[in-house]
């Protein structure tokens, strides 16, 4: 797709990323389409149901992915945020993996499902949504006077020397072939896990009968698709210098636009990407706190309104729109809680469920494997920790609980069991 000027094709990005959230945001809702709540469904009652369709949805975003890179249609090498980066920082995606996962489970949703319920008028995912923009903000950007973010303060220092620097990026396919054949391996390896996903996802006639499922996975992994393809191939063609990509042509502004009004404030931001939710409640944020300056208005926004009207438009088509409020003083420190590490780790992580979780795995890349797999792990955990608490109240000790949940997940031995499940 082409363009004139930075402005038009800007504007056509913006409007086909609302169109997709927008979309997003609709299905999620009615499909009841939720990360946590899939891994809710398969701890507390073995319902495998939402965890495939989760599934689903990543193997729609990856086999889509890699065919459109076959194909050059789609270029994640470059992406924002660089998934594929050769400095694979384990440590961050295996941390911020375990916070985000801890804190969805506190705050009743991801970042995805809580823009799903500020639409359907949930008012203590609005007060989530502001912990996390705060939080998200402060975590990339330095606080007024200093050179300080909260990452370099509490992460950077420690975390950083021990990230690994690899000789490839560190998608899949890169991993086994090298840079040079990378597009090849990541094809083929893609298409194998693909065809293996669809068929275990498939095989149960519970799934295949499930409506909402399959359409929540399938949507949602054709939204992920689209979005990279919209933010790839949008290009601009000033009749002089060639075609630009709306990256490359913020970071040559100066030589490439006629005045210096409008550019806007990084050229990150306008990097091919697709749906990912943490980072954004902060450019939000910082959006908002500007006036609205139109120069901080980048995609990531856009995907956030566009999810929080979707979710609104089905909630009141379906009279599902209903207000809601913490149930006690206790549902709001866990919100709280959970609002505050879903934010450090989302941020750390480099993304939410929908971030790392498909988005990243879309890519094949290795942090978002590991990032997803912390996530359930977190969540899982956590659910077990309540169930135990809730059962035992004041005999199940953290200590009793957290071995317990561990041994229902088959990661200790039986016999280490300290409480019994009913």
């Amino acid at each position: 797709m082409l363009f004139e000027s930075f402005p038009t094709a800007a504007a056509a990005v913006l409007a086909s990323i609302f169109v997709l959230a927008f979309i997003l945001g609709a299905v999620a809702n009615k499909t009841n389409f939720c990360t946590m709540g899939a891994v809710s469904d398969w701890v507390n009652m073995g319902d495998t149901g939402r965890m495939k369709s989760w599934f689903l949805a990543i193997t729609v975003a990856m086999l889509g992915v890699i065919l459109f890179e076959a194909f050059g249609l789609i270029s994640a090498d470059g992406a924002f945020p660089p998934y594929r980066s050769p400095q694979f920082a384990w440590v961050e995606h295996l941390l911020g993996g375990l916070m985000f996962g801890i804190g969805m489970t506190l705050a009743s949703g991801c970042g995805n499902k809580t823009l799903v319920r500020v639409g359907g008028g949930n008012i203590k995912s609005i007060m989530v949504l502001l912990i996390i923009a705060v939080i998200a903000y402060f975590m990339i950007n330095p606080f007024p006077g200093t050179a300080h973010t909260l990452y370099s303060l509490l992460f950077y220092p420690w975390t950083n020397p021990l990230s690994i620097s690899l000789s490839s990026q560190q998608d899949l396919g890169s991993l086994v072939a090298g840079n040079e054949h990378g597009a090849m391996a990541r094809l083929i390896i893609g298409l194998v896990i693909g065809a293996a996903a669809l068929f275990l996802i498939f095989r149960k006639a519970d799934f295949r009968g499930s409506f909402d499922n399959i359409l929540g996975g399938l949507v949602v992994g054709l939204v992920i698709v689209g979005a990279w393809y919209v933010t790839s191939t949008v290009q601009i063609d000033d009749g002089m210098d060639g075609r630009h990509s709306l990256q490359s042509y913020v970071q040559d502004w100066d030589f490439l636009a006629d005045d210096p009004g409008g550019r806007p404030g990084e050229a990150a931001p306008w990097a091919a990407q697709s749906f990912t939710f943490i980072n954004p409640m902060g450019q939000t944020l910082r959006y908002a706190g500007s006036g609205f300056d139109a120069t901080l208005l980048y995609i990531g926004v856009i995907a956030l309104v566009g999810v929080i009207v979707g979710s609104l438009f089905w909630a009141m088509v379906s009279g599902a729109f209903r207000v809601e409020w913490f149930a006690s003083l206790r549902d709001f420190f866990n919100h709280v809680i959970g609002a505050i590490l879903m934010a450090f780790g989302g941020v750390l992580a480099m993304g939410c469920t929908i971030g790392q979780g498909i988005t990243a795995i879309s890519t094949l890349a290795l942090g978002g494997f590991l990032t997803f797999g912390a996530i359930v792990l977190g969540a899982a955990m956590t659910m077990k920790i309540q169930y135990y608490k809730m059962l035992y109240e004041d005999e199940a000790t953290f200590f009793k609980a957290f071995v317990t949940g561990l041994v229902d997940l088959r990661l200790l031995p039986a016999r280490l069991r300290k409480l019994e499940a009913m």
